[in-house]
């Protein structure tokens, strides 16, 4: 399948696994950003069954957040259990946002997260960058032989194109919005299930308890 207020720092870079560093940056004036690049899709590691590895491996600053709820932790059990209300609650977290994107990356389908960042990344904007900004990203997910191309209906894919000719910060809004209903739907309510978001609760309801 190709098919959080939310504060996402700017995509300055966006390697394979971009969300190892739970701060996508801005895609703004940089000569190595993902979108330049086309990269092939691996299939990932198995997530393993040692969380405290896999997350250390993943989000290496995660570690002290899950050594001890008693500290001045950088994730909490309150924040994971918030995760499950919504997608809208995961995105807000940019841990969320990291842990949910490797998920997605275990589907093949981390392009959906990837051009949601770039979306709100989009809507940020100065007016003078728009054009350049919004011709990288539909390159690189809209158009029809994009390295990362999203799952949209033609007629969205004919609207979001016909929209950038004259940019403004609401071209990718119809786009955006179907890929988030596609992640609410799809691969969201998956994640609440899957080993890797229940092993991450039990682990910190452990801690909590100590």
């Amino acid at each position: 399948m190709r098919a959080a207020a939310i504060s996402t720092p700017r995509l300055n870079k966006m390697p394979g696994i971009f969300f190892a560093s739970a701060n996508p940056s801005e895609l703004k004036g940089s000569d190595h950003s993902l979108l330049d690049d086309k990269i092939q899709k691996k299939r990932p590691k198995a997530f393993g069954t040692d969380l405290k590895a896999y997350l250390k491996s993943m989000l290496p600053h995660l570690e002290s957040g899950i050594k001890s709820s008693k500290s001045k932790d950088i994730l909490s059990i309150t924040e994971v259990r918030q995760w499950s209300q919504s997608l809208e609650k995961l995105l807000t977290n940019q841990t969320g946002q990291a842990v949910f994107g490797n998920f997605l990356k275990s589907e093949f389908s981390e392009e959906n997260i990837e051009f949601w960042l770039a979306c709100e990344d989009y809507k940020r904007t100065e007016s003078d960058h728009l054009h350049c900004k919004a011709e990288k990203i539909y390159k690189a997910f809209v158009q029809s032989d994009a390295t990362k191309q999203i799952n949209i209906d033609f007629h969205t894919r004919e609207s979001t194109a016909k929209n950038i000719q004259v940019p403004t910060p609401t071209s990718f809004d119809e786009a955006q919005k179907v890929i988030y209903t596609l992640m609410e739907r799809d691969s969201y309510p998956r994640f609440l299930k899957s080993e890797v978001y229940l092993k991450l609760l039990n682990e910190l309801q452990g801690n909590s308890l100590k």
